[in-house]
């Protein structure tokens, strides 16, 4: 599947997500049966791991069509790394989404963390992203969130190369993802 019929499939499930239509496709007893032979998602989605955030349902996807990855913040760790080069190389998946979303509490926790505590790796995953926000001068909480998903994006295509990697920000409160290639 092709960048641009994967991303159309995700919004319009973000779409029936949002106006709280969900279909919840291919989660039946046959598409299970069908999954226990192996998987082919077409997207991986590398997303936080905030309860409020389940990419599944956020798309309206089924079973077996995501490959999902969660971090708290969407921090991509070596873990993570290896875990979406295996659905690329291993599963096929063509588009990796890197999905943000407002209400972060991993991005809030690293803006207030105090300069004198120790490093710890999900703060210093951030960091870079609240310290470009800060040259900015706007919102600086919406606006880390959103360069921590570009910094991630920018990192991802690096390090997989071949397939799409777009970002993405799911508002809490709207149920709606805006996607951004940045």
């Amino acid at each position: 599947m092709d960048k641009g019929e994967g991303i159309r499939l995700l919004r319009e499930g973000n779409e029936r997500h949002a106006q709280g239509a969900h279909r919840h496709p291919r989660q039946d007893p046959a598409r299970r049966a069908e999954l226990a032979q192996g998987q082919r998602p077409w997207a991986a989605v590398l997303g936080c791991s905030d309860s409020r955030v389940p990419p599944e349902i956020v798309f309206d996807q089924g079973l077996g069509d995501l490959f999902v990855v969660r971090t708290a913040g969407h921090v991509c760790d070596g873990v993570a790394l290896a875990s979406l080069r295996y659905a690329v190389d291993h599963l096929g998946v063509g588009l990796v989404v890197v999905l943000g979303h407002t209400g972060c509490g991993a991005v809030r926790a690293a803006i207030e963390a105090p300069p004198e505590n120790p490093e710890d790796p999900l703060c210093a995953a951030i960091r870079p992203a609240i310290e470009r926000a800060r040259l900015g001068g706007g919102d600086l909480y919406a606006e880390t969130i959103r360069l921590h998903v570009q910094g991630t994006v920018a990192g991802l295509r690096r390090a997989l190369g071949s397939p799409a990697v777009v970002g993405a920000v799911y508002d809490l409160a709207s149920g709606r993802v805006e996607f951004f290639d940045r």
